[in-house]
């Protein structure tokens, strides 16, 4: 195909765009609807353009150490940007992507291919269905990029989600959510109630905006049974060309609250984001 024709289609939830990057050769960013779902460069599959993918790139990168293989659960595929990075920062890695638009990932798979080899396997399923039924201890990673249009379903936000989190991560495991609020984070700190009750490390990354209540935006939850090297995830965030700030402790405990965790029967999607929240221009 033109590598500089747009590619228009209607896809499982809405009308998804493929525009090329003029300043990148064999670059896209992928829309739905108009709200920017991903962003990637085949040549360079590292090149990772979103604040919030560096932010759980991040996360991986500190997951184990550096180059070593690790097996992953996507759930939300888009164009696979973070399973692209994982796969040629960490070769060898096992990665499942389960994402629920099959339309989309049928575009994706013409347009924008996966290598040979490179240990990704795509699922179109519900994300908690395939959580549900995938192997105790099957993870070291599980990342959460789960958006039904611009919002996080309610259904993976509640205590029983986290449960189904905490056994399928190996002992050790971390969890990443990329999640979206703004003041006064009634839906973020109901999210950080509701992963502390079941996995007791916790972290939060966002651009300190976002967190003073700013602007709407992007924060990514980090969670583990073990204690998780904020020091290291603080620097490389403060060192980023996005630069962002980690929450933990005494100072995350205090963002959160007196909120509550959220069981299913009363959890709820994500804020719809204001007009122009994640706009692209």
């Amino acid at each position: 195909m033109n590598e500089h024709i747009p590619v228009v289609r209607e896809v499982d939830q809405g009308t998804a765009r493929l525009m090329p990057d003029v300043d990148r050769e064999r670059a896209w960013l992928l829309t739905v609807d108009g709200a920017p779902q991903s962003y990637v460069d085949l040549d360079d599959p590292a090149h990772l353009e979103f604040e919030y993918a560096r932010r759980l790139a991040h996360v991986v990168d500190g997951a184990a150490g550096e180059g070593e293989p690790l097996d992953v659960l996507h759930l939300g595929g888009g164009a696979l940007s973070l399973p692209r990075y994982v796969a040629v920062t960490r070769p060898g890695s096992r990665q499942d992507v389960v994402e629920a638009d099959r339309g989309l990932l049928a575009l994706v798979a013409e347009h924008l291919p996966l290598p040979e080899g490179s240990g990704i396997a795509v699922h179109g399923a519900d994300a908690r269905r395939w959580l549900e039924a995938a192997p105790a201890a099957s993870a070291d990673l599980i990342v959460g990029d789960v958006f039904g249009g611009s919002r996080v379903p309610a259904h993976l936000t509640s205590v029983e989600y986290a449960r189904e989190v905490r056994r399928v991560l190996r002992p050790g495991g971390v969890y990443a959510a990329n999640l979206a609020d703004g003041a006064p984070f009634a839906f973020l700190r109901s999210q950080l109630a509701t992963f502390a009750a079941v996995l007791p490390e916790l972290a939060l990354v966002a651009e300190p905006g976002v967190l003073r209540g700013r602007r709407f935006g992007n924060a990514v939850l980090v969670a583990s049974d073990r204690p998780l090297d904020t020091a290291r995830l603080a620097r490389r965030a403060a060192a980023d060309a996005f630069p962002a700030r980690v929450e933990h402790g005494d100072a995350l405990a205090r963002f959160t609250g007196d909120a509550e965790p959220v069981g299913d029967a009363g959890a709820v999607p994500s804020p719809v984001p204001p007009d122009g929240a994640f706009g692209i221009g």
